[in-house]
């Protein structure tokens, strides 16, 4: 046990007064006593990542096939990481980027997009395939439920030797400027401990602590609301049809969740509550909108989710770096918010090996460059097919001229094969 500083990995500081020092061997031993639970256990790491879903056990992962120390906190636990709910598709960039890192092993259970997946307008069915796949690019896409990939990802890290600390909580980041910043928190028996390392990676989300760590003068937030929100409903039943839907109603989709799942999504008023929103009449506007009947079952879980697009810039600050929802966010007509997740992590992975194993800091110096140009780029996406398919259905925010062009533009996508083809690129993830 140390009294005091300098301290080193796995040392116990006991934060006492100096004239205890001068104290009896009893007396010193009754401090201590009194004293342990402000104790702290110190250790060294090169990076710790706060946050364990998508992106801080993608990077963990890299890091950890590299020879890269690193810790992972996160403040739930395990049981909740991996039943927490998230809809996804990892598109052909990012099932492409697993194999190419040795972990197809987290990916290769999902299963590729049902060709049968149609859209809709008015209740009719375009007869032609929006996504065209004569380059391959949708060879690979698959759709995954957020949380199978997690527990995918966590089984890997674990099994490799990964350091995962499930219920770290009261997270603090400190000296995030200095040479050698450090994270203290509470660990699940209440022990206080830090962990000093050479660089931070923020993961935990658009309200975690690592961006609040941040001064807010030194971040630029540049943020859009679509003035719509969707109805987002898990339900244990099979998607059927599957497909998007358009309609002077809203926008509605049918996505499989596997065989027997399905994620249903229903556009609606921002300012509108779940009371609003009974099963019967999800149901029933589902088939509205479809204009053909669907199959029901048992609603699982229903939230409200604003659209909205968020980006900060820049997206890192001293020796902390910003990952996926962090940084930014992308409303989910896109399917883009965990690809850019998974970006971000193997941009940060192969700046931070560049730095350790070769000292070359380029890519750490323009992170926040790189990262943001791709960001941007798919915001600009994401944007366009937001406005285009919820403008093509309810002109009650837009306007009908606005309806009139977005069902042209539309139609182009399906009758153009160059318009369709930029569409394609950016839905498989390769622009």
């Amino acid at each position: 046990m140390v009294i005091g500083t300098p301290h080193h990995p796995g040392d116990t500081v006991v934060h006492a007064p100096v004239h205890a020092l001068a104290c009896s061997t009893s007396a010193l031993f009754r401090l201590q006593e009194a004293g342990k639970y402000m104790s702290e256990t110190v250790e060294d790491t090169a990076v710790v990542i706060v946050g364990a879903g998508v992106a801080g056990l993608t990077l963990g992962n890299f890091l950890l096939r590299n020879g890269i120390g690193c810790v992972v906190l996160e403040k739930r636990s395990r049981e909740y990481v991996e039943r927490r709910q998230r809809a996804g598709t990892i598109d052909s960039r990012g099932v492409r980027m697993f194999r190419a890192w040795g972990l197809e092993e987290v990916v290769e259970s999902f299963g590729a997009p049902d060709e049968s997946i149609s859209f809709r307008m008015d209740g009719e069915e375009f007869t032609n395939d929006l996504f065209n796949n004569e380059d391959g690019d949708f060879d690979d896409m698959v759709f995954c439920p957020q949380q199978v990939l997690v527990r995918n990802l966590t089984d890997a890290f674990l099994r490799d030797g990964g350091d995962l600390r499930y219920e770290s909580v009261g997270i603090s980041l400190e000296d995030i400027d200095g040479a050698q910043p450090r994270v203290r928190y509470q660990d699940a028996t209440g022990a206080t401990r830090v962990v000093n390392c050479d660089y931070l990676a923020g993961c935990d989300g658009y309200h975690g602590v690592s961006r609040e760590s941040i001064p807010a003068d030194a971040l630029t937030r540049y943020s859009y609301d679509y003035g719509y929100a969707w109805l987002s409903i898990l339900a244990d039943v099979t998607p059927d049809p599957a497909g998007m839907a358009i309609h002077s109603r809203g926008l509605a989709g049918i996505i499989p969740r596997g065989t027997t799942a399905s994620r249903l999504y229903l556009q609606c008023a921002p300012d509108d509550t779940l009371e609003q929103w009974p099963d019967e009449r999800v149901w029933s506007e589902l088939e509205a909108r479809f204009g053909i009947p669907v199959a029901t079952g048992p609603v699982l879980h229903k939230q409200i989710l604003p659209l909205r697009s968020v980006v900060y810039s820049p997206m890192s600050h001293g020796r902390l770096y910003l990952l996926g929802d962090a940084a930014h966010i992308v409303p989910p007509m896109s399917a883009k918010g965990i690809n850019l997740a998974l970006h971000d992590a193997e941009v940060f992975a192969r700046a931070v090996i560049a730095r350790i194993q070769k000292d070359d800091p380029a890519l750490l110096t323009g992170y926040s460059e790189t990262c943001l140009r791709h960001v941007w780029n798919y915001q600009a996406y994401a944007a366009w097919i937001t406005e285009l398919m919820h403008n093509a259905g309810d002109a009650s925010y837009e306007g009908e001229f606005r309806k009139q062009t977005a069902r042209a533009e539309l139609e182009r996508q399906f009758t153009s094969p160059t318009a369709n083809r930029l569409f394609s690129e950016f839905a498989a993830g390769v622009n």
